[in-house]
């Protein structure tokens, strides 16, 4: 192993075992599982935080090489060899434990493909199809790790994730331009009159905040409908769904507070808000 995957391998692995202990991509319920949850959550997020990095951290020219490592090693998981990465080993755990299938992580590495090629989404449906690669794959994963895949649960999965992966490009829309992409559709972008400057603005301009709450009113409505998925779900994996459907709900209304204004800072959801949506999706029936 060259010394560049040796470093992405144990960035990726530090980052994911930090995220997870602070709540940040598990907001709340983290907290609340059992060590054997958590521990495969925490291998799950060390390939997710593995792939990602490559594809948004790594030297362009290195990028094709080293998701080309971990696709061999996403191999060898599933033939019963030995990974050559600590971050796969631990995978292969957790595939072997919860029978995750291979599916949702060759998605995620897809979508890390494609957004070495792809920078801009013309319309909102070409993102939703991205979206179906880069989010809707975890929803399906963490499913298998409490052992509650239904068909019906992986569709209403999917518009969870969809909705929280839209979300996230709302807030990110600054440092998504920095690094070459922009997520927001851009026939929307037209409509609304923007131009390639207003992305690099200190303050959000007016039309770009109505591009950005465009999507949000999507997300919203996606969630909406996705958290149907919550009361069909029982002990420990209603704790968890709930927690990103409340995580969601928080990071929408941060982003209204803040009237949309993405640029001059991601707006952070109050923990507080988020406790109270958590409560509210918990116990709804």
């Amino acid at each position: 192993m060259s010394v560049s995957e040796r470093l992405w391998n144990e960035t990726a692995e530090r980052r994911s075992r930090d995220e997870l202990q602070t709540g940040e991509n598990f907001p709340v319920a983290s907290r609340l599982l059992p060590a054997r949850h958590r521990a495969h959550l925490l291998n799950v997020y060390g390939y997710a935080r593995l792939v990602d990095d490559i594809g948004d951290e790594a030297p362009p020219d290195e990028r094709a090489g080293l998701l080309d490592l971990v696709e061999r090693d996403l191999d060898r998981v599933y033939a019963g060899e030995r990974p050559e990465l600590p971050a796969m080993r631990n995978l292969a755990r957790t595939v072997a434990a919860c029978g995750i299938p291979a599916e949702p992580f060759r998605r995620l590495l897809q979508a890390n493909r494609q957004d070495q090629d792809v920078t801009r989404y013309a319309t909102f449906d070409d993102l939703l199809a991205y979206c179906a690669l880069s989010a809707d794959p975890v929803g399906h994963i963490v499913l298998h790790v409490f052992g509650a895949v239904t068909p019906d649960r992986l569709a209403l999965s999917d518009k969870v994730c969809t909705a929280l992966q839209i979300i996230e490009h709302c807030q990110d829309v600054a440092e998504d331009h920095r690094n070459g992409r922009v997520y927001l559709p851009q026939d929307d972008l037209r409509r609304f009159g923007c131009v390639e400057d207003d992305l690099t603005a200190a303050v959000t301009p007016t039309r770009l905040r109505g591009v950005v709450a465009l999507q949000a009113g999507r997300a919203a409505r996606l969630l909406a409908e996705g958290a149907a998925l919550t009361p069909r779900l029982r002990g420990f994996a209603r704790v968890a769904v709930s927690g990103y459907v409340a995580g969601g709900l928080a990071a929408l209304a941060a982003l209204d507070r803040n009237a949309y204004d993405v640029l001059g800072g991601a707006p952070k959801p109050k923990k507080s808000r988020l406790l109270v949506e958590w409560s509210r999706t918990l116990g709804r029936r």
